[in-house]
């Protein structure tokens, strides 16, 4: 493929843009990488926001109003540094940038756009920003791709809209690599992810068992979390080599969907493929798009109550050739069909 990628990546906190970036490199495409989030704000922007705010709210009656962080100076300079060709955007546009710039400049400059939906699924609990960002930023794409199968479902209704499921892939582990070794006691079960109401009761569930917990936003929550369970809680995120050296120590690894992504029955995150590719058994809450994508029970288990889940957990600690089967499985799943290179050459084609 002679045409150059832009990346912008609005998710950079997390890996999966250079991941696929890196993937987009090993099959020999021209790719400039961008993480949104790190571009030189507006001078003054919290202030002019705040102003922009309330004009928009009270003089033109505006349900959301986002200014822009990134000047329309900047995108137009991004475009024509790195002679993109096809912009291909992670999470969103309209946090950073102007969408009517972005049209315009589109139209001007013939670039193709394409989006990876990663994130409208937290936007479920937000109405006005989640009619926001369908109604002024999904138009603008020639084409979306989407992580989550209802979603997907979702925006397919509108029939100006173009939309793909296409789910996650994972970036290999190689031990050998780490920064540092995997070493220390094995973890019984391991969960990472971020705190919702949802989260705490299904750990409660687990908290008499040898559970190691990671995430954002825990500290927060202490006030309705068991002291059984603050003790097993390491209020922050990790990602990269940190996060794998975990899942390596780990028996099980658990997922639990948010509560916005469960209650539109989507969730199959990061995290599934993550595990997947550290060749560790995966425990999951049961959705099913996961059907779709894998055989339940022999490469990934799944539960669909709090009881269902204590009974596995117990079951999986005990029966450690069982559990390592399924591992093994799910590893051979994810090598043929969800390493971020084999991912990405579906996308390619797509894209020629």
């Amino acid at each position: 493929m002679k045409k150059t990628i832009l990346i912008l990546d609005g998710i950079s906190g997390i890996s999966l843009g250079r991941e696929i970036d890196e993937a987009f490199r090993d099959l020999n495409v021209s790719t400039r990488y961008v993480a949104s989030d790190k571009l030189t704000r507006k001078p003054f922007y919290k202030p002019i926001s705040e102003i922009k705010k309330a004009m928009h709210r009270q003089m033109l009656n505006e349900e959301y109003y986002r200014n822009p962080k990134i000047s329309n100076t900047r995108f137009s300079g991004l475009i024509e540094e790195h002679r993109a060709d096809i912009v291909f955007v992670i999470g969103f546009l309209y946090r950073f940038f102007d969408l009517d710039f972005v049209k315009q400049l589109k139209a001007r400059r013939g670039f193709e756009l394409y989006l990876y939906d990663t994130d409208s699924c937290n936007l479920f609990n937000n109405k006005r920003e989640l009619v926001f960002f369908y109604d002024h930023e999904l138009p603008l794409y020639d084409k979306i791709y989407s992580f989550s199968k209802t979603t997907t479902s979702f925006i397919d209704k509108n029939e100006k809209l173009n939309c793909e499921y296409f789910p996650f892939g994972a970036k290999p582990i190689d031990p050998k690599k780490l920064n540092a070794p995997v070493s220390g006691k094995q973890i019984d079960i391991l969960f990472v992810g971020s705190a919702d109401m949802r989260r705490i009761f299904m750990l409660e569930q687990l908290a008499g068992f040898g559970l190691r917990v990671f995430g954002s936003k825990w500290a927060r929550n202490r006030s309705v979390i068991s002291t059984e369970l603050n003790n097993k809680i390491h209020d922050k995120s990790i990602w990269d080599a940190d996060l794998q050296r975990e899942l390596l120590r780990s028996k099980i690894v658990l997922n639990i969907t948010r509560s916005s992504f469960y209650g539109v029955e989507t969730g199959v995150n990061l995290r599934i493929f993550e595990t997947l590719a550290a060749r560790r058994f995966l425990l999951t809450d049961h959705t099913p798009e996961l059907e779709d994508l894998f055989r339940i029970g022999e490469e990934i288990e799944s539960y669909s109550s709090s009881e269902e889940l204590v009974d596995k957990v117990k079951f999986y600690l005990e029966n450690e050739e069982k559990r390592n089967k399924i591992a093994r499985k799910g590893h051979e799943a994810y090598l043929q069909s969800y390493t971020w290179n084999s991912r990405i050459k579906k996308l390619l084609a797509a894209f020629q």
